[in-house]
């Protein structure tokens, strides 16, 4: 997995952005796909050396493809806290490696300097604003994933993947903040 950390970089000032490996086109998710509908979106702050391309449920050791995962009965937030259980479909609890990927994915945004993360939504890792609500349905709940909880609880500004527009227009300010 790539993670764009070259000091020697002109903008190594710069404020960086962790991003789900999906979203760049890495075929990480559960079902082996990707959603790199936003790299195009992205190839500024990626030429740039701005982003931070990562995968918390490769980093914890889960494999792709593999079975689908949903926070049974709380969100992101009661997982960290053992309040809340993440089972694939199989019925295989994986809470744990769920919770490592959450944390390694704060290391590297901490790492790397990151001050936001654009994350898949939906995801029990990555969803920002919403995700399933445990039933295997596609019924979908507010609520997010744990390493996006996790890393709006260490002041990192988490963004969903249709919030780019939104992303851009809160980094650019930043941006000018720091100027």
């Amino acid at each position: 997995m790539e993670r764009v950390t070259d000091s020697a970089s002109p903008h190594r000032g710069q404020n960086k952005i962790l991003v789900s490996a999906c979203l760049m086109g890495y075929q990480v998710r559960y079902n082996g796909s990707e959603k790199a509908q936003l790299a195009t979106a992205l190839a500024r702050w990626q030429r740039e050396r701005r982003l931070v391309i990562f995968c918390p449920e490769l980093a914890a050791g889960l494999p792709t493809p593999r079975p689908p995962a949903e926070i049974v009965a709380a969100d992101g937030d009661k997982v960290l806290q053992a309040r809340g259980q993440i089972i694939e479909i199989t019925g295989r609890n994986v809470t744990a490696h769920y919770q490592l990927g959450a944390w390694l994915a704060l290391r590297a945004a901490r790492e790397n300097g990151c001050i936001a993360a654009l994350l898949t939504d939906g995801s029990p890792t990555c969803g920002s604003r919403f995700i399933y609500n445990g039933s295997f349905s596609g019924q979908r709940r507010s609520g997010a994933g744990v390493a996006a909880a996790l890393l709006r609880q260490h002041g990192i500004a988490v963004f969903a993947d249709q919030q780019i527009a939104e992303l851009t227009a809160w980094m650019e300010q930043r941006d000018e903040n720091s100027m």
